[in-house]
């Protein structure tokens, strides 16, 4: 009966951590640019400048003072280094911020566990 609570508690406490531990995303970071080819500075640019003119981005610039010309001339002064740099960025980027659908999933995962625990011990739980 002791290695049956134990287990249980185990597989508790396991799913918790399993179910709150956000996703990460590991892989190869890419190497220092020494320099770009035109047509991978024009594609770096208009990856950065198709992120700008999404509306969301455009609203929150406006907010922080920052007119639509002006963000064209600080883009026209980074040099290709800098460009590739946040061209790689964008693509990491989520506008609206992550919808915390991973704790939701895991509130109910946790819910169903308990619950399914409570049922297979017929609801004869005591916690001394």
């Amino acid at each position: 009966m002791l290695l049956r609570k134990t287990v249980t508690w185990y597989l508790v406490a396991a799913m918790l951590v399993i179910g709150i531990t956000p996703r990460v995303y590991a892989g190869f970071l890419p190497s220092e640019v020494v320099g770009l080819s035109p047509a991978e500075r024009s594609a770096d640019l208009q990856k950065v400048r198709k992120f700008l003119e999404m509306k969301m981005v455009g609203e929150r610039l406006r907010e922080l003072g920052l007119h639509p010309g002006e963000v064209q001339s600080r883009l026209d002064q980074l040099n290709d280094q800098q460009i590739h740099q946040l061209a790689l960025r964008v693509d990491e980027l989520t506008v609206a911020g992550d919808s915390g659908l991973g704790i939701i999933i895991a509130i109910l995962i946790i819910a169903i566990l308990v619950v399914i625990l409570v049922y297979l011990l017929q609801g004869r739980i005591a916690i001394k």
